[in-house]
């Protein structure tokens, strides 16, 4: 395989570190070469929590360039505009979890709220495509990162990495009632037609 990019982004307490872990699982279960690296900040604060994980034989580094990801993951919309710019690639894909996690100069009326638009716009001038994923009925906010896994996989937007490959990442990181609830929403979410 040659190299595959992923960025990861999203807010303190929002499972950016589970989804991460669980992609170099995956793709460790798929049998491929993998680097990943964590960068958590002020995660415990609400800030912001990035992950870089690189697929490939050739990858001697987990450190992603600025611009250079094939495909950018945010669990937030203020982080998808912010990653969308800092790191997807022209012509990358950006999936990201629909929901407003308002940054702190947003709370202090510093900056505005970012509008879905403004991601639309950032992607359409990459010529990257965009998949924004939102699960009104969602119970648990949490779970929003099994959501965005369960998308990931159905869609195959990592290559090499089949159902099985997430699943037994999940098996490794959960246990009990915890994993049982996420492989319950990860099939159910498989199944289930994108809303964009």
């Amino acid at each position: 395989m040659s190299t595959y990019n992923v960025y990861m982004s999203g807010v303190g307490g929002q499972g950016i570190g589970l989804l991460s872990e669980a992609l170099l699982r995956a793709a460790d279960h798929a049998g491929l070469a993998v680097k990943s690296v964590d960068t958590h900040g002020l995660a415990q604060r609400g800030g912001i929590v990035v992950s870089q994980l690189r697929i490939g034989s050739q990858v001697h580094s987990p450190l992603i360039s600025a611009h250079q990801a094939d495909l950018v993951v945010a669990l937030e919309r203020h982080e998808a505009l912010r990653a969308a710019r800092k790191a997807l690639k022209p012509g990358g894909i950006l999936i990201y979890y629909d929901a407003l996690w308002q940054p702190l100069p947003v709370r202090l009326g510093q900056a505005a709220e970012v509008e879905a638009a403004a991601v639309d716009e950032a992607c359409a001038r990459l010529g990257a495509r965009l998949i924004r994923v939102h699960r009104p009925d969602l119970s648990d906010a949490r779970m929003q990162n099994i959501v965005i896994l369960a998308h990931i996989q159905r869609l195959g937007l990592i290559p090499g990495l089949d159902a099985a490959h997430y699943q037994q990442a999940l098996e490794d990181l959960l246990t009990g009632k915890v994993l049982a609830a996420n492989l319950a929403m990860f099939q159910a979410e498989r199944h289930t037609a994108m809303t964009a």
